[in-house]
């Protein structure tokens, strides 16, 4: 079973592929800003964090009288 394309049937496959792949490229660079802003937003969260590590005090806590 063997299909005979036309020109314009040729053209029109060629279209439809270069539509698709633009399509596949635009969503590639949105991929990629979204992936630098998670990147950032953990960059930045792990900085919080290491600075409230630092922040931190150690409470001396009262001693627990056993019960007998």
């Amino acid at each position: 079973m063997s299909r005979t394309y036309t020109k314009a049937d040729l053209e029109q496959i060629v279209y439809t592929q270069l539509e698709n792949l633009n399509a596949m490229h635009d969503l590639l660079n949105i991929m990629k800003v979204q992936n630098e802003l998670l990147h950032n937003a953990n960059k930045k969260l792990k900085d919080e964090i290491s600075e409230f590590k630092e922040k931190q005090h150690v409470y001396p806590t009262r001693k627990r009288l056993s019960k007998s």
